[in-house]
């Protein structure tokens, strides 16, 4: 599987060297453009053939990619020097750079480096062990999982890294399922950064609100998120009824036999 990998990350890493050039000094393609699938059904095809790659290959990184050239050549009607000057001109350097998302890739890289940073420090291996002495049961490790994810809600992304990496040696040590962790966490993490009023989530709603008092309106819809609040009430029923059903039941029961996750024990 490894093996699998490094050669889907070298051919993608090598079709992008192959072909940065050329779309670097390719010639513009007109001031306005009119793809000839513009609006039909053609246009769910990219993003489903990555979907259906991502999940057939586990590879995430190569499947987008793939997804993104199939749109680019529906975009272009199959010209290829139309295709991959839209992908990198039009695509890749247009979002990089935009101010925005530059910020939000530098928030990320930040993000992952304070998480290791915590990992190889050793902040992860004493939070887990000062947990296993103080939790004892399978639901106590769950709900652990939940309190932690609600208390760190400044953001989503820094709620799902923090909270994976402290409390993966807690589940593992109660035998939940890595599957059942990952439900946690997402179930929590996002949930709870989109009705707090101190969060990214907030942040960046309130600046969306033009000539309003963005914030005074993200407060007054928050009995109204509906999503969020039902999410957090059916994790935590879940967890306290200890019930599971469908595939996350067929992980739980393995992880009670040590397949904390598949294939792996």
């Amino acid at each position: 599987m490894k093996r699998k990998r490094i050669i889907w990350g070298s051919l993608t890493m090598a079709l992008c060297l192959a072909v940065f050039p050329v779309a670097a000094f390719a010639a513009e393609t007109g001031a306005e453009y009119t793809p000839a699938l513009y609006a039909t059904f053609w246009g769910l095809v990219p993003p489903l053939v990555a979907i259906m790659l991502a999940l057939l290959t586990k590879e995430v990184y190569s499947s987008l990619f793939i997804g993104i050239l199939v749109g680019g050549l529906f975009y272009s009607g199959f010209s290829f020097e139309t295709t991959l000057t839209h992908i990198f001109n039009n695509g890749f350097v247009a979002v990089l750079s935009d101010s925005y998302n530059v910020g939000i890739l530098v928030f990320l890289v930040i993000l992952g480096a304070m998480v290791s940073l915590m990992n190889r420090a050793g902040g992860s291996a004493a939070f887990g062990h000062y947990a296993k002495e103080k939790i004892k049961t399978r639901a106590g490790a769950q709900l652990a999982t939940v309190a932690l994810g609600v208390l760190i809600f400044i953001d989503d992304y820094f709620n799902c890294l923090t909270v994976g990496s402290v409390m993966k040696p807690v589940t593992d040590e109660h035998k939940v399922s890595r599957a059942k962790l990952a439900y946690l966490i997402d179930a929590t993490a996002a949930p709870v950064c989109i009705i707090a009023p101190i969060s990214s989530w907030a942040a960046a709603v309130s600046g969306f609100v033009e000539g309003e008092d963005g914030f005074s309106i993200f407060i007054r819809a928050i009995p109204y998120n509906f999503y969020a609040i039902l999410t957090i009430f059916m994790m935590l029923a879940l967890i306290l009824m200890k019930v599971d059903f469908g595939p996350m039941k067929l992980h739980e029961d393995n992880a009670r036999k040590g397949e904390l996750r598949p294939g792996q024990k």
